[in-house]
């Protein structure tokens, strides 16, 4: 099916003065909105024109015949076959070859049994009935989190802490997974489903979850479902696609909520005369519990959660992939500093120099942090180890001089001072032989060598003549910025006179006299 261009929207946002870049901004690709433009323009359409239509008229007038056409296939009557799907052992392969039958008895087409199980529930969905369709074996999970909680106990203090528990369901055959965890945060929840893969041994087409925000970021009545970019990647990892129930409609996930009741039941009762200290011993525990749930025969059915499982369904599930799921997380909008690098936990990671000043998204895993425009990945780095601060990861391709760029150190900046002149090295040293250890010197000797951004090398060096010839030790940017904003370093100018010309070693300066205080002016 065609998905269709807002084009009414479009004219009117182009009669109001919009330009086709402001257009697109609103939701709908460039492409899309040129097209609908040149389209208006050859047909001669303005906004005048289609006011009073609605959307499908315009996109119609724009687009004559775009998107339309006519199944070959003959069409059953879906009402029939949905009332008839109630009766007792009627099946959709049954009313399948039915109506394949009748189809060749007429002489028309008929449609395959995929395409027809999916016509049928696209008219489930729009007629708003419940299907009557049963699950199948090795195409869904259904997850959530259980309402009734646990508690670890400390052996000393006595003190009590919640822990939560993942409930995972299969829903053909009813197998059960259970993992406590100490939060619901969204690393919890991602490594919950990786222990829950690993527990079932393969993976399925279709996680169906809640609407918890570690999972679905929004799920509009209308429109796409909006989902974490972690718990994307995972689904992607996994082959599978995440689709949530809808808001508020437990029974679009009632085989995981029927389980968080008996969980409750053969778990937490089962468990609530038992302590425990650590989570590793009640993951243990629970695994048996849940273990003996998946044994237990069915009342209304032949087997067992676990024999089924083994039998049907275990051999349908995909195979898990080679390299396990590394769980990340995403940080958005990190600007690029001046020096080429974004800061990620007081630690600074290089990033290509061509996006310096530029906003970057980081991807961060437990061993690495990796750097994207979009969808592009621009770089990575090894992440620095925990309590490491103030370490800088470089790669020399990212920056502009290459194998060239080194960091700022002491023989660094000595050598630039060199350059300038003795006065301004004599400088460098003296802040350097002031601090105990010379990294907290660079800050102060650089600031000294940054003057020559402002005024000329030959300046920088005589204003450094000029200090060292003060009573000044160690010089240092408040004492060398004033000389300079003075002209104080210019060769020839006199410094100001330090005694009156009647050479009687009086104080220095204008004195007003008595006239002046007793008001005779």
């Amino acid at each position: 099916m065609v998905r269709k261009i807002k084009a009414k929207l479009v004219l009117r946002l182009r009669e109001e003065g919009f330009s086709g870049r402001q257009i697109a901004a609103q939701g709908m690709s460039r492409h899309s909105v040129t097209a609908v433009i040149e389209a208006a323009d050859r047909e001669g359409v303005g906004w005048d024109d289609v006011a009073d239509l609605d959307e499908a008229a315009v996109y119609a007038r724009l687009f004559p015949g775009r998107g339309e056409h006519e199944s070959v296939h003959a069409q059953p009557d879906w009402t029939s076959v949905h009332r008839e799907l109630a009766r007792v052992g009627v099946t959709l392969k049954l009313l399948h070859g039915e109506y394949v039958d009748r189809c060749r008895a007429e002489g028309s087409t008929a449609m395959g049994y995929d395409r027809f199980c999916k016509n049928y529930q696209q008219h489930v969905l729009i007629s708003g009935a419940a299907s009557r369709i049963g699950h199948k074996a090795g195409q869904s999970v259904e997850v959530d989190w259980s309402g009734p909680t646990m508690q670890l106990t400390d052996p000393v203090t006595g003190q009590q802490q919640r822990v939560y528990l993942f409930v995972a369901t299969l829903p053909f055959s009813r197998y059960a997974f259970v993992e406590p965890a100490r939060d619901m945060r969204q690393d919890t929840w991602l490594r919950a489903h990786v222990a829950m893969f690993d527990w079932f041994g393969g993976s399925v087409p279709r996680i169906v979850p809640d609407n918890l925000k570690t999972g679905v970021i929004k799920h509009p009545a209308e429109g796409e479902v909006v989902l974490n970019d972690a718990y994307r990647e995972l689904a992607a990892h996994y082959s599978a696609a995440v689709l949530p129930g809808r808001v508020r409609k437990p029974k679009d996930k009632a085989s995981v909520e029927n389980t968080v009741a008996h969980v409750a039941t053969w778990v937490i009762a089962g468990l609530r005369d038992r302590r425990f200290a650590t989570l590793p011993e009640l993951r243990a525990a629970i695994n048996q519990r849940v273990e003996a749930y998946n044994r237990e025969p069915f009342q209304k059915r032949a087997g067992s959660r676990l024999s089924v499982f083994e039998a049907e369904e275990k051999p349908l599930l995909r195979p898990l992939p080679a390299v396990a799921f590394e769980i990340s997380r995403w940080v958005y909008g990190r600007r690029v500093q001046k020096n080429g690098h974004v800061v990620w936990e007081k630690n600074f990671y290089s990033v290509p120099y061509t996006r310096i000043g530029r906003s970057v998204d980081l991807r961060v895993t437990d061993t690495t942090l990796e750097v994207f425009t979009g969808h592009t990945r621009l770089t990575s780095h090894l992440l620095a180890p925990p309590g490491v601060f103030n370490q800088y990861r470089t790669h020399d391709a990212d920056l502009p001089d290459g194998p060239r760029y080194r960091q700022w150190d002491a023989a660094r900046v000595r050598q630039w001072a060199g350059r300038v002149g003795e006065n301004t090295l004599t400088v460098v040293n003296r802040i350097f032989e002031s601090v105990p250890v010379d990294e907290q010197g660079l800050d102060a000797a650089l600031a000294v060598l940054r003057l020559t951004r402002r005024y000329s090398t030959e300046r920088l060096e005589a204003a450094c003549q000029t200090a060292l010839a003060s009573r000044v030790r160690s010089p240092r940017y408040a004492h060398l910025r004033p000389i300079l904003e003075t002209n104080q370093d210019h060769t020839g100018r006199q410094r100001p006179q330090t005694r009156p010309e009647n050479g009687d070693g009086g104080p220095v300066g204008y004195v007003r006299g008595a006239d002046y205080y007793g008001g005779a002016r």
